[in-house]
């Protein structure tokens, strides 16, 4: 007897994973770190883990060491998900230029 892998629509829990990161801000600046282009990538692998690759506005940002931690939080309730890591990379370094048409209006830049 074979075992079936359970069917995982990846579009909708990616969906969810952003809605749950729209819901984290750097405290420095009100919009939220996936309009900010802080999240680099998400990856799910066939077994509903997941890797999110991120990066802070700089290397001595105040909450360098509990952000990071509140992405994971943040994206381990996500239901449907089996393990969350969250890895923190400052290649490339986040410029201005990598934000949202929307964060970008927020913050007056448009």
């Amino acid at each position: 007897m074979t075992e079936t892998t359970p069917y995982i629509d990846f579009q909708d829990l990616q969906e969810r994973v952003i809605n749950a990161l729209k819901s984290c801000y750097d405290p420095e600046i009100p919009v939220d770190i996936w309009e900010l282009g802080l999240i680099y990538e998400l990856k799910f692998d066939k077994e509903a883990n997941l890797v999110c690759v991120m990066t802070l506005t700089s290397p001595m940002c105040p909450v360098a060491g509990s952000l990071p931690a509140e992405v994971e939080g943040k994206i381990r309730s996500v239901k449907g998900l089996k393990d969350v890591k969250v890895q923190l990379v400052w290649e490339p370094p986040w410029n201005q230029d990598m934000m949202s048409e929307v964060a970008k209006l927020e913050l007056g830049f448009l």
